[in-house]
């Protein structure tokens, strides 16, 4: 109750403390645009890999084929933050366009983060527990349980869909899913909590994986060093993406708050914090452009269908300086 009474009476004071755009203007939008460029061929190879190539869908595979998925999400709603940012962070696409882009946005962030934790945790089983019922899950399981998976992400963010996300500041119109509201409603404050415990409870989840598998790693077992060795670059691979695509803006996101419950005065520090938060989203979208990497080293079908294209690629090369 007191920490309700704070928020709200911060949220209050702070009304109207919002940062313009200065530096998020000039430096967001080509950062964005770059992600695209790189992320959109990138994932756009794994859907066709994933589509044309796979034999066989383990669950592990099936867990990257829907973080593509959940990469898509964002590749179809980043354009328009793009243009949003580029018009000063004037919203022109109307209030229910805002809410669906910015839910888009953040089902792509919650199953991001819920799949990359769902392969750190299947190679966990394989090396840590190889006896485990759980490794034995078959590929008709595993859709069920991605879909359990989205059922339980969709249902966390559609606070976002029954929320009024568009607010006028002058002449402008603001889309924004973290904002200075008079009084924050529950539907916003279901956003914040989710926000934050969907980064620290699948970290400390990677974590433990990595160490996990580290402990079977010195154990030096005959025969299992090189799946183990694989298992464990797997996990610190979606550690360190984890940690480079959602740690700034957690970050900033708590600074943030910190300053509205403990310094509402210091308006001038809640204008540098919240710049500093909307530059961390060019973070949070590069996971579009490196989870292919989590796919490299996660599937063995992967990479020996880029090998093989790559090679084939520069056979025909060699071929036709060949002929002339």
């Amino acid at each position: 109750m007191w920490l309700k009474w704070m928020v709200n009476q911060t949220s209050t004071s702070m009304y109207g403390c919002s940062s313009t755009q200065n530096i998020v203007g000039s430096v967001l939008p080509p950062v964005l645009i770059v992600e695209m460029i790189v992320g959109l061929p990138a994932n756009i190879v794994a859907l066709w890999i994933f589509c044309f190539h796979l034999k066989v869908w383990k669950p592990h595979t099936l867990f990257l084929f829907n973080l593509v998925l959940a990469d898509s999400l964002l590749l179809i709603s980043v354009p328009f933050r793009i243009d949003n940012i580029l018009r000063e962070e004037d919203w022109v696409f109307g209030g229910a366009w805002c809410r669906i882009n910015l839910f888009m946005l953040a089902v792509n962030r919650s199953a991001s983060i819920a799949f990359m934790s769902a392969v750190a945790v299947d190679r966990y089983f394989k090396v840590v527990h190889p006896h485990h019922r759980i490794n034995h899950m078959t590929s008709t399981q595993a859709g069920y349980m991605a879909g359990l998976v989205w059922m339980v992400v969709l249902a966390l963010r559609t606070p976002l869909l029954a929320t009024k996300l568009l607010h006028k500041a002058g002449d402008k119109s603001l889309c924004r899913s973290f904002n200075s509201y008079e009084e924050l409603p529950p539907t916003i404050k279901v956003h914040y909590v989710v926000y934050i415990g969907e980064f620290f409870l699948p970290l400390l989840l990677l974590l433990f994986c990595s160490a996990q598998i580290a402990c079977v790693l010195r154990q030096r077992q005959k025969g299992r060093q090189k799946m183990v060795r694989r298992a464990i670059l797997t996990v610190t691979v979606i550690i360190a993406v984890f940690i480079i695509c959602f740690m700034p803006g957690i970050v900033t996101g708590l600074c943030a708050m910190f300053i509205k419950l403990y310094r509402p005065q210091d308006c001038m520090a809640y204008k540098v914090i919240t710049q500093l938060f909307r530059l961390s989203i060019g973070f949070t979208y590069l996971n579009s452009a490196l989870d292919p990497i989590i796919y490299c080293f996660s599937s063995s079908m992967f990479r020996e269908v880029l090998i093989k294209r790559s090679l084939r690629q520069l056979s025909m090369r060699r071929r036709k300086k060949g002929s002339k």
